[in-house]
């Protein structure tokens, strides 16, 4: 048996044995990640404490949602997404004003967004195949909700900005985008996991 194989298995028994709630499995897949997601929050938050908090958050909603996770490469991305999630959250929610590290933020989580599709195995699609499958799908979606959430997701205008410039109603805009990603979700879960649904859109159709 070669060395590539040994590994394959191992990782495939350590993904059966978190599924079916092993604790020490959990445990070993903390120790191999835990640092490297703390460090990575760090490129966001420069602060150690919160960088922790986060890390540690992740792998609670790794816990959590363990059933769902069914390759293991899927674990590191399931992690890496979380955390982003979390930072930008965390972000958000302390208004940082700092030119440096908002700039740093948004190149960062677009590096981000591309690494964790390009380590995600697809197995019913390829790449280029989930590329048109995407764009496909966004053309899909009834004229207004498109044109809803392509300003939404794509230009970043606010919800006030698109109710203005399409003489609608905040709420008829909330309910548009609701809508589609609804719709976006229900097409693509066939495909991708929910957490990767949303930044294989944007990682996509920002290439267009």
């Amino acid at each position: 048996m070669s060395d590539n194989e040994s590994v394959n298995e191992m990782e495939l028994l350590l993904l059966h044995q978190l599924k079916e709630g092993d604790e020490a499995a959990y445990k070993i897949l903390f120790t191999k990640y835990y640092e490297s997601i703390v460090g990575f929050c760090k490129h966001f938050l420069f602060d150690l404490d919160s960088s922790q908090g986060i890390a540690q958050e992740a792998f609670l909603k790794l816990w959590l949602n363990r059933d769902k996770i069914n390759k293991f490469n899927g674990i590191q991305s399931f992690l890496y997404t979380a955390a982003k999630s979390g930072c930008l959250n965390h972000i958000r929610h302390q208004k940082v004003e700092k030119k440096y590290q908002d700039s740093f933020l948004q190149s960062y989580e677009e590096n981000l967004n591309c690494e964790i599709l390009e380590s995600f195995s697809f197995d019913n699609v390829e790449y280029k195949e989930l590329d048109e499958l995407i764009r496909e799908s966004i053309l899909e979606l009834p004229d207004r909700c498109r044109e809803v959430f392509e300003k939404k997701r794509f230009e970043d205008k606010k919800t006030k900005e698109i109710a203005q410039e399409l003489n609608i109603s905040e709420k008829a805009v909330e309910a548009n985008m609701t809508r589609a990603l609804s719709l976006l979700r229900k097409k693509l879960s066939n495909y991708l996991p929910v957490f990767l649904i949303d930044i294989a859109i944007i990682v996509f159709y920002s290439k267009k």
